[in-house]
């Protein structure tokens, strides 16, 4: 699932002032118990807390890891409390939030699955910033890509950016997965009615799947 917005530590950012948003962090603890066991893991597509440090953001990384399961974080344009991984790292040891992982120039093994990714970008030619953005966000991708087969593993893709969209192609992203044959891309960061111009099923040989929180009706989406 991706796009928790929790704001647990910034109550004034609840996302409940939108329609489809009503009690959902409630909503998400309700779900996510029904669903989901000690032995499960959980990949969190992006847009996780709206706290600007990992301090504001700490009561809603408490939140996470008090849930079932071990949880992989990847990052999403709203994640501005988003540090190094050692600091981040660092901070949830402190913490213990034992359960909760940073995925970032790397990837986890379940079973034979590779769990990889990276933000993504949106695309926009001729916008110099935005292109070393987007290449960064590339290389990312592939070293992610990378490890999984390094490790002879199965790659799974976790985008906080739809690599298409309607009928825009971020080829940059997109030659990446097709370097490294992904077979299925998960992506959030839609809501609302843009939910209509999401790209979902196969494509170009890649089944894409959008799993915004919103979209799920805030109920984990199972994978295997």
């Amino acid at each position: 699932m991706g796009d928790t917005h929790l704001s647990l530590g910034v109550p004034s950012k609840s996302m409940e002032i939108f329609s489809g948003w009503e009690k959902y962090q409630s909503r998400i603890e309700q779900n996510w118990k029904n669903l989901i066991h000690p032995e499960d893991t959980v990949v969190l597509a992006g847009d996780i807390s709206w706290g600007m440090t990992l301090e504001q953001a700490a009561p809603d990384f408490a939140f996470l890891n008090s849930l079932p399961g071990k949880k992989i974080i990847l990052k999403g344009n709203h994640d501005y409390w988003w540090n190094s991984m050692k600091k981040m790292t660092d901070f949830f040891q402190q913490h213990d939030f034992s359960t909760l992982h940073i995925l970032h120039n790397n990837c986890y093994a379940y079973e034979n699955i590779g769990i990889c990714g990276t933000r993504g970008w949106v695309n926009m030619p001729g916008e110099s910033e935005d292109a070393k953005v987007l290449a960064r966000e590339q290389q990312r991708l592939r070293v992610s890509l990378q490890a999984a087969k390094n490790q002879n593993l199965t790659p799974v893709a976790f985008l906080h950016y739809p690599p298409v969209f309607g009928t825009n192609r971020n080829e940059l992203m997109l030659d990446v997965l097709h370097e490294f044959a992904v077979k299925d891309c998960y992506y959030g960061h839609l809501h609302g009615k843009i939910h209509q111009k999401a790209v979902k099923g196969l494509k170009d040989g890649i089944c894409y799947h959008l799993i915004s929180g919103d979209y799920l009706q805030f109920i984990p989406e199972k994978i295997l």
